[in-house]
């Protein structure tokens, strides 16, 4: 029988692109399983923070759920680091454009500050990266979750290009790349990102233990 993983969120794409490379041995559930599961307020410091945060938290509630005696909880946050802003937008990526702690921006929003930050550097001083942080705690068990990490170098270009993707993706570079990854599409993203590099760190740790 497939060991249980939920995964803490909505992301229906996200649970997909998981269960992809686990395989057939772990069945992926998200958050629209569990529709009465507790939101959680992400504002740790760090990535790992509200990683680690919203994994104790859904595992703490799941606890009490009968059909959850064994298995996984997972939990991610992610964004972009830019090193000319001293790694903003970071842990506010989401919300970047925003005044308040409650609520994401929109991304042209998010993307239009971020150029406005960046105006007249050039590429040498648009170094960034996106980084992942990846949380998993076992059903029944205590103390902290295992944390997997993954980043995708590259830059930030002068102007979006592409339609494909979300978030930054129209503004970023990868490294050995010329191309935006909202120009390079799903395929492409998909091999290079951060969260797919923390996922591999994540199985070949499931498949060790």
């Amino acid at each position: 029988m497939p060991t249980r993983i939920v995964i803490a969120s909505g992301n229906t794409h996200k649970a997909e692109e998981i269960q992809a490379l686990l395989g057939d041995d772990f069945d992926c559930r998200t958050l629209k399983d569990y529709p009465d599961a507790p939101g959680v307020e992400e504002d740790a410091a760090t990535f790992a923070g509200n990683a680690v945060k919203k994994a104790l938290s859904l595992i703490d509630w799941l606890k009490h759920h009968e059909d959850f005696a064994e298995g996984w909880v997972l939990a991610d946050d992610s964004g972009l680091e830019v090193d000319a802003l001293d790694g903003a937008p970071g842990v506010r990526s989401a919300r970047y454009a925003s005044d308040t702690t409650e609520g994401n921006s929109p991304d042209e929003a998010n993307n239009a500050k971020l150029l406005t930050a960046l105006d007249g550097r050039p590429e040498h001083q648009r170094t960034a990266r996106f980084r992942c942080v990846l949380a998993l705690a076992r059903a029944g068990a205590y103390g902290q979750p295992e944390l997997f990490e993954g980043a995708c170098e590259g830059h930030i270009a002068k102007a979006p290009a592409g339609s494909e993707g979300f978030g930054y993706d129209p503004l970023f570079v990868p490294e050995n790349f010329v191309d935006t990854f909202g120009t390079l599409g799903a395929e492409i993203k998909g091999m290079l990102s951060h969260r797919a590099a923390a996922l591999r760190k994540m199985k070949d740790w499931l498949d060790a233990n």
